[in-house]
């Protein structure tokens, strides 16, 4: 049995964007004991992460040190940067969505994700403006 649908996450800039209710929502209606859950973001300036959910701390720092590791374009450590037609943050957020995975795979058991007490689903947004992101499910029982 296979269950899809498509998510769609509205983002107002940089950071984590937790999704991890309409996840289990998705997986409670789907009516799938046993399986596995692919997440799948349909962009290449965006990622997805499962993190700790618990101290908001944690989506502070990693949204700080992904700006660090991959500063904005117009930063002369970028200077060496080609692709500019976007504006200073579409390259590096491309950067940023290739070190981080654009694919999630999470086990479902007795009709339930099987994360972690303190684990969460994110959309790890790149870009500086607000995006509508889509994020498909496919659920495979």
């Amino acid at each position: 049995m296979i269950s899809q649908t498509v998510l769609a996450i509205e983002t107002k800039g940089p950071g984590l964007y937790e999704f991890t209710a309409r996840v289990e929502d998705f997986v409670a209606g789907a009516g799938i004991a046993a399986g596995l859950l692919t997440v799948f973001v349909r962009h290449t300036s965006c990622s997805l992460l499962i993190q700790e959910n618990a101290d908001p701390d944690v989506r502070v720092d990693l949204d700080a040190f992904f700006r660090r590791l991959v500063p904005a374009a117009d930063d002369p450590a970028m200077d060496y940067l080609v692709h500019r037609a976007e504006g200073p943050d579409d390259m590096p957020a491309h950067l940023k969505a290739a070190l981080t995975p654009v694919s999630l795979s999470v086990p479902v058991m007795d009709g339930r994700l099987m994360l972690g007490s303190w684990q969460g689903i994110y959309l790890f947004e790149h870009r500086a403006r607000p995006h509508r992101r889509e994020v498909v499910l496919h659920l495979a029982g």
